[in-house]
């Protein structure tokens, strides 16, 4: 029996009650505080309360989607069109093969990647689908193979060498305000020149704290072609330990060496030797076209095509960065063009059987 004394024993009794009252559902829950607003209410008009705030809950988010979806026409987004992934070996004075660069080609480069529009995002970013970049811009895949002394080098306080390619980088980057100085680095056991692990890791660690991304490019830089599978998985499995043996972040992506695919492509995607397992999101070719978007279905995770930096001669009239670049600004339209939210994924509505049904939940068609 409660009390119905004033006296503090009696309040704290009646406190008691009223709990055990609620959670075991006794009379007493409708005296509870968030019962009041409905107690006594028709349930009909409970439920006619209940759903125009739905109503309302929805209409927002329709509002929203409509403001996002107008902000995607202003931007003329298009993030199921191609992506440029450029590919770089040496950027040194006096270019030996075909594949080097001098540091006034790369600057030239860069500086009209940047007025153009385009903002780099790394290799990871770029196969996970999460290129964060302002709306109406491009984004564009830096890639650099081998790890030479060329792309980077540390000065005795830490900063990179002037010349090489990550201090050209951040120079345009400081000159052109929103080029972000990022690239992806496919490195191989010549680690940029370095003779030791700890010279190595200090390599890697400052690469990766600066935002750029190591990706693998195997130990040994052997073809896989026609190699069998447990060989393969070799190679690709000991350029992966190379990384993690010197910095903790594991590579997202694998860069074939001279672009040559095992007999099974998806050996080089997912695979393990001995104590070491992989399991990648993209890997990337040498050559010929620009990559199709991680949102599209024509999107190819075990061979995404890169594009070799080079002027308008021989085979590069029409296959290398010059001419590709060429090509995309005159067909603005088959380019990946930004929303400027990493969480949708806009284009055009006519475009829609080209979206890939697993980014379904973030499709924003305009």
């Amino acid at each position: 029996m409660v009390s119905a004394r004033g006296d503090r024993m009696g309040r704290h009794r009646v406190v008691g009650v009223v709990v055990m009252a609620s959670v075991t559902g006794g009379a007493l829950v409708g005296c509870m505080p968030w019962q009041s607003e409905t107690q006594g209410k028709d349930p009909a008009s409970v439920a006619a309360a209940a759903k125009a705030s739905a109503a309302a809950v929805e209409a927002k988010k329709a509002a929203l989607l409509k403001s996002k979806a107008a902000t995607a026409a202003q931007a003329h987004a298009n993030e199921l069109g191609q992506i440029p992934v450029l590919m770089y070996h040496r950027v040194v004075e006096k270019p030996s093969t075909q594949d080097d660069r001098t540091p006034k080609q790369f600057r030239t480069e860069l500086e009209r990647l940047a007025k153009e529009g385009y903002v780099p995002v790394t290799a990871a970013e770029y196969v996970t689908g999460r290129m964060d970049i302002p709306a109406g811009k491009h984004p564009v895949v830096l890639t650099f193979d081998d790890s030479s002394p060329s792309q980077f080098e540390l000065d005795g306080m830490g900063a990179p060498k002037a010349a090489t390619a990550v201090a050209i980088l951040q120079d345009v980057a400081k000159q052109h305000p929103g080029f972000r100085p990022v690239a992806t680095f496919y490195v191989t056991r010549d680690m940029f020149g370095k003779a030791t692990p700890e010279e190595g890791a200090q390599m890697l660690m400052w690469l990766r704290d600066k935002g750029f991304d190591i990706g693998n490019h195997t130990r040994d830089h052997k073809s896989l072609r026609g190699k069998p599978q447990n060989q393969v998985a070799s190679e690709v499995a000991a350029g992966h330990k190379l990384i993690t043996d010197l910095i903790e972040t594991g590579p997202v992506t694998l860069a074939l060496p001279y672009g040559n695919q095992p007999n099974r492509k998806e050996w080089g995607l997912k695979g393990s030797a001995g104590n070491v397992s992989y399991d990648y999101g993209g890997v990337f070719l040498a050559g010929y076209t620009p990559a199709e978007s991680p949102f599209n279905k024509k999107f190819d995770p075990v061979g995404i095509p890169r594009i070799r930096s080079m002027d308008k001669t021989g085979d590069c009239a029409k296959f290398c960065s010059v001419a590709w670049l060429d090509w995309l600004q005159a067909h603005a339209d088959e380019r990946y063009t930004s929303d400027g939210d990493v969480n949708t994924v806009a284009y055009p509505k006519f475009k829609t059987p080209f979206m890939m049904k697993r980014f379904t939940d973030r499709a924003l068609p305009y």
